[in-house]
């Protein structure tokens, strides 16, 4: 009952529920070179320990299909499955935690856990969570340390206190060159001190997201994860898809691209192949999150 009044509430406040979600979406297998389902992810998932789902931040109906992956993932895999969010820092699993265990109050987590601005979005993945027992891993470098890193590169972080580890990855953290580097550097427009300080903090982002990701798996021997990011850390399976697989090459990563396109009612999906496993166009007409 709890999972279909989950779905029932998630659809109306999306606001896609009159409109029939599907079709306001498309799945592309890169490797089948065919159309498919969710359900066809779900069920790839039986070989594979980590799923990345690449979002644009403000996409409705992306949001939609993190929930309803989550959902099916979880009912596949009863007991194998946990979640990962970019949008939670590492600082405060604690108060993620006591929320998922009926310890605090709503008001408190969303307060107390520095929740984006756009919370209602993944509100509905936090509150499956909760009702069904999932664990979830807030992976990502809190702000601070991302300012820090801004200002002062990667280098300031050996500046910090031994107990400033329990929430960042070792370092040195290298900063990654080549494709990664020339992706960056197009869409901030230019290569210099000042893009290279913001890629740095990109590169923070990454390694501290694979580490967090990988020090759970290695703590929950043969649980799966589901992780969601912005598409930029997992496309082309660089990023953080790249570091967790450093981490730890025996993990078999899949991942999937989602972002809304004007080429919707009639993909090339040819012009994609490279960005992921999966490919999910959204239907651009769909008013977005913010």
């Amino acid at each position: 009952m709890k999972i279909i009044l989950f779905v029932f509430v998630l659809a109306i406040s999306t606001g896609l529920y009159a409109q029939g979600i599907s079709s306001h979406y498309k799945i592309y297998d890169v490797k089948k070179q065919k159309p498919i389902s969710i359900d066809d992810i779900v069920a790839d998932m039986a070989h594979a320990d980590v799923l990345f789902f690449g979002e644009d931040h403000n996409d409705s109906v992306g949001h939609y299909l993190e929930a309803e992956l989550l959902k099916k993932l979880h009912l596949k895999y009863p007991l194998k499955m946990a979640l990962s969010l970019e949008m939670f820092p590492t600082d405060v699993q604690l108060e993620v935690d006591e929320y998922l265990a009926g310890l605090i109050s709503e008001k408190n987590f969303i307060k107390e856990s520095r929740v984006w601005g756009n919370y209602k979005d993944y509100r509905p993945l936090i509150e499956y969570a909760k009702q069904n027992g999932l664990k979830v891993i807030a992976a990502n470098a809190a702000t601070r340390y991302s300012n820090a890193v801004t200002f002062g590169g990667l280098k300031v972080l050996e500046k910090f206190p031994k107990t400033a580890f329990n929430f960042l990855p070792p370092t040195p953290i290298d900063t990654v060159q080549g494709r990664y580097y020339e992706k960056f550097t197009a869409t901030l427009g230019g290569h210099g001190m000042g893009t290279m300080k913001i890629y740095q903090t990109q590169n923070l982002w990454d390694a501290t997201m694979a580490w967090s990701i990988n020090n759970f798996i290695k703590a929950n021997k043969g649980m799966k994860v589901l992780q969601l990011n912005g598409r930029f850390h997992s496309d082309e399976k660089l990023g953080t898809l790249a570091r967790l697989k450093q981490l730890n090459p025996k993990l078999e990563i899949l991942n999937i691209s989602s972002f809304s396109d004007e080429g919707f009612t009639d993909p090339k999906w040819e012009k994609f192949g490279q960005l992921a496993d999966y490919i999910i166009i959204t239907d651009p007409t769909v008013k977005r999150s913010y």
